[in-house]
């Protein structure tokens, strides 16, 4: 049939590449991170819609991450895990009902030492602060209960909404508080069974890994948990280091209630600036208190000054270091904005998230600098 003009052989395939199952693959890919974005969004969401109600989970969840080494250790001594995990239950209750009975005896002390020294305290005022609101600002004042109560009687158009604001803001804030006591005592059973199931918790999530991603999603978990690990240890020892720094000053420096200012500055150095400001606050407040003059305040003041740079100088820069990535300008922010999208569940959900961030845009800008858009046409 090769000789019949009429007819024409069947024209020879071109050799394609297999361009199908290529294009199969990426459109698969695409449409798995198109569904992992979508679940990663709809957590949010939900974290968003159930934040009222997440606070002891997520609490327990931390103390629990926090804690797992301890009973770890435990179990291997040859404890079961059952009794290493009460007992680590009991050190962490042992250590916040010690903390409540260091704090409460203090705001009680001074409280009644306000009380009691409040005569003397608006017989100074008016010999030193009324003649110079005189002088000032032409305010004629006397600090004793009648005056202020006619001065009250005279402008009660003002007082009257700032005293219903402040009785509305006590009864929500006490309401607020309540249901935050009652969810913070659900926090120890959901830590306990935490404890007791980590291992068997990690491993049901490590299975539900998509396994093509498994090496990369790995990597990323243990650079965070280093990240964290790291940040945490490091605080753990500057707290301490600080707070018997602020015990051992106060207590020289003559200033009442030393043991718990120095505690209560110390262990709230986890928050930026916050623990500082706190603590410099309390003590001023037991100087004043005093009616010494103005020795203590002064002494307040440069234990509180070279504290501040024994803290920025040495100890953080040490003990925490700025390899690990969480600068305090970032965990400021994490807190303020984590805080004020799901409030107190996000306060308490910025270290582990900004942790997590620092890690993914180690990753984003490793991608970055590898990239044809970053090193252009080859």
């Amino acid at each position: 049939m090769g000789d019949n003009p009429c007819y024409r052989d069947p024209p020879t395939p071109l050799a394609t590449p297999e361009i199908l199952p290529e294009m199969t693959s990426t459109k698969t890919d695409r449409l798995q991170a198109a569904l992992w974005i979508s679940v990663g969004l709809a957590g949010l969401v939900l974290l968003y819609a159930l934040s009222p109600i997440l606070a002891p989970f997520l609490l327990a969840a931390i103390l629990a991450y926090i804690c797992n080494p301890i009973a770890d250790r435990l179990e291997n001594l040859g404890l079961p895990r059952a009794v290493a995990v009460v007992l680590v239950l009991i050190g962490v209750l042992a250590v916040i009902c010690g903390l409540i009975l260091i704090i409460l005896p203090l705001l009680y002390e001074e409280a009644m030492i306000l009380v009691a020294r409040a005569p003397e305290g608006m017989r100074l005022a008016n010999e030193k602060l009324a003649p110079w609101l005189r002088q000032t600002f032409g305010l004629r004042i006397r600090f004793d209960s009648a005056s202020l109560q006619k001065l009250a009687a005279g402008n009660w158009d003002a007082v009257q909404p700032a005293l219903e604001y402040l009785y509305e803001s006590i009864k929500i804030g006490g309401v607020a508080l309540m249901g935050l006591t009652i969810n913070l005592m659900l926090a120890p059973v959901v830590m306990f069974y935490l404890l007791l199931d980590w291992s068997s918790l990690l491993n049901r999530i490590d299975k539900v890994i998509p396994r093509v991603w498994h090496p990369k999603v790995s990597q990323i978990a243990g650079d965070i948990h280093a990240v964290l690990s790291q940040y945490l240890r490091g605080q753990v020892l500057v707290m301490l280091t600080l707070a018997a720094y602020y015990v051992i000053a106060l207590w020289i420096a003559n200033i009442p209630s030393a043991l718990p200012l120095g505690l209560i500055t110390g262990l709230l150095i986890f928050i930026p600036y916050v623990g500082f400001s706190t603590g410099l606050i309390l003590s001023l407040l037991v100087a004043t208190l005093q009616f010494a003059g103005w020795s203590p305040i002064i002494a307040v003041l440069i234990i509180y000054g070279i504290g501040q740079l024994l803290e920025g100088f040495v100890l953080v820069p040490y003990l925490v270091g700025d390899r690990i990535g969480l600068t305090p300008l970032a965990v400021i922010f994490a807190l303020v904005a984590f805080g004020q999208l799901f409030g107190f569940v996000g306060v308490l959900a910025a270290l582990p998230a900004s942790a997590a961030l620092v890690v993914v845009l180690r990753e984003v800008r490793t991608l970055y600098l590898g990239s044809r858009f970053y090193l252009g046409p080859q």
